[in-house]
């Protein structure tokens, strides 16, 4: 292991590589401007710029200017204050390793640039240039270091704390920011390819440079973030080989010992077998007592953990690695998933109720998520392996795509033991908690500590239709309007394309067989699907509202709800019935 000295000697060693790299993009300069110059790929670079000047739009000429602005001096240094800014303002953790290797990055390149024009005299393409021409030499292009060093050092932060497919999409969109910049600095004639290419080696080394120097500590602080606490306490831990790599495991170790589980027992789930082999370890009769099991993966593994853990009163903490992670963002843990062990140990623990359903061909099973038949189990069925392993939870949308056009099914829902209702719809969903990827909120009045489930029927007649009910969704997301309880024990929403309810108890009978999900985990498909409550019945450990500004599971907050007099439709059932019936 590193010892303090060294963790506080590395930085200090690895930045005496910046006037190493200065000096060896020094010497390409000199070289391009002295005896390569008349040598290919040198002797060719004229063609390009001219190739580039003949074929100007008035669109893209346009763009490129964009593009130039966003990585001139002024955008960069100001970009680059704001997200300094940012990182030191994060509540309760400020970046400061984060902060200081974007700053240093940043200037770091900047002070190269600006040293290589001293030394390198190169002059700009001989072509109608759309940019006034600054007194620095053309090598190397400052927009282009500039530009990897700001957004490329955004990718790497971004990296470090998304996961699944926003990690893909932003780090995908802030790398191809350089890229983007670069080709605009041809194409308004300010330099030549070696110019550009040379700026992006630049940035990008400086990038390598100062993260080797700097984020190592970031880690260190992140693995070891306080003393640790005595005690012999035993956690076991259930781990996803595949959405829980070596680095998180190492990790998830590092804290739990700090938190005073020194003993660990370690096991992986199989397709057979999703808990891991959970069960034994708490419940053999040589089985040791167990004060705590985290579960390292997604909501299809914490489902079958929690099926197992309910009941034992063991309190079980989650670890965030899958592709949707719905009960972890429900809760309000983070999105890293260490981060969100830590802030869960932290905390206090809280009993969560479960839902747990049967029906023709199932096993009774526990959910602690959702549980669907129709369109959304046939979404979650039709997803590509493959897909989800790259764009994460973006592979849903793709496959939703393909069952937009299903057939609607015709089904009965009794509540509670009461008179069955008959219903058309394309999905049914019943919720122990009501948010989907991005806080959209399916099911508003889910509580994990309500002592009753939600349901919603999934009814779009359309396009407009489908509009209605996205755009109702949508509006009361994250920024949107807060949801109104109703009172009442159903109601629709969105012009008839969303119908509520909420029970204790909900029994479905459908007319034909129809795919079904829990928690994400595809079941067989069937015509019927009976869903119980099991209140408080699940320990879990989550982050102290105080710190967190989490919902307070099994508080008061979820009584001081202010309905909003927002002009929902609010509907009866004879309404809705003789809709149908007209139908």
């Amino acid at each position: 292991m590193t010892n303090a000295h060294d963790a506080g000697a590395r930085p200090g060693r690895a930045l005496l590589l910046l006037p190493v790299q200065a000096a060896l993009v020094a010497a390409l300069g000199l070289l391009f401007t002295g005896p390569l110059t008349d040598h290919w790929p040198l002797s060719a670079e004229d063609d390009v710029n001219r190739f580039l000047a003949a074929h100007r739009a008035p669109s893209a000429t346009a763009l490129t200017d964009w593009l130039s602005l966003a990585a001139d001096t002024q955008s960069v240094i100001g970009l680059t204050l704001l997200c300094v800014l940012a990182l030191l303002l994060v509540p309760r953790a400020p970046r400061w390793w984060e902060a200081g290797f974007l700053a240093v990055s940043v200037a770091a390149q900047s002070a190269i640039f600006l040293l290589v024009t001293i030394l390198v005299n190169r002059d700009r393409p001989d072509v109608p240039r759309l940019d006034g021409a600054p007194p620095t030499s053309s090598f190397p292009s400052g927009h282009v270091g500039a530009s990897v060093a700001l957004y490329g050092g955004l990718a790497v932060l971004a990296v470090r704390h998304l996961r699944g497919f926003w990690r893909n999409l932003v780090v995908g969109l802030l790398l191809l920011v350089p890229l983007a910049v670069a080709f605009s600095r041809l194409y308004r004639g300010m330099h030549h390819p070696t110019d550009v290419v040379v700026g992006l080696l630049n940035g990008f080394c400086t990038l390598l440079v100062v993260g080797s120097a700097l984020l190592p500590n970031v880690r260190k602080d992140e693995a070891d973030p306080e003393p640790a606490v005595p005690g012999t306490r035993r956690a076991v831990v259930v781990r996803h080989p595949h959405a829980c790599g070596d680095e998180d495991t190492a990790r998830v170790r590092s804290v739990l010992r700090h938190h005073g589980y020194a003993e660990q027992r370690w096991t992986d789930t199989t397709p057979e077998d999703p808990s891991g082999g959970l069960a034994p370890h708490l419940t053999g009769v040589e089985a040791d007592p167990v004060d705590l099991v985290v579960v390292c993966g997604g909501d299809g593994t914490v489902r079958a953990c929690a099926d197992v853990v309910t009941g034992t009163g063991i309190p079980l903490a989650i670890v965030p690695c899958g592709t949707g992670n719905l009960l972890a963002r429900n809760l309000g843990l983070p999105a890293e998933p260490v981060a969100a062990l830590r802030e869960a140990l932290s905390g206090r623990t809280a009993g969560l109720d479960v839902g747990r359903v049967r029906g023709d061909g199932l096993e009774p099973t526990r959910f602690a998520v959702m549980a669907g038949a129709g369109f959304d189990a046939a979404m979650v069925r039709d997803a590509s392996p493959r897909l989800k392993e790259h764009l994460g939870w973006a592979a849903y949308v793709l496959s939703a795509a393909r069952h937009l056009r299903d057939p609607r099914m015709r089904l009965s829902i009794r509540l509670d033991g009461g008179a069955p209702l008959e219903r058309r719809a394309r999905m049914v969903v019943i919720g122990n908690v009501g948010s989907l990827q991005g806080g959209l909120p399916l099911l508003p009045e889910a509580r994990p500590d309500s002592g009753r489930l939600e349901v919603v029927l999934l009814d779009p007649r359309g396009v407009t239709g489908w509009l209605a009910a996205a755009g109702y969704l949508v509006s009361r997301g994250p920024g949107g309007r807060a949801p109104r309880p109703s009172g009442a024990r159903e109601r629709t929403a969105a012009h008839g394309a969303l119908e509520y309810f909420g029970a204790a108890r909900v029994d479905l009978r459908f007319a034909r067989p129809q795919p079904r999900e829990v928690d994400g985990d595809v079941l067989p498909a069937g015509t019927r699907l009976t869903a119980e409550i099991e209140p408080g019945a699940l320990r879990v450990c989550l982050p102290a509202p105080a710190r967190t500004g989490t919902p307070v599971v099994g508080g008061q907050d979820g009584q001081d709800k202010e309905e909003e007099k927002d002009g929902t439709e609010v509907e009866e059932h004879g309404n809705r019935d003789a809709r149908t019936a007209a139908q």
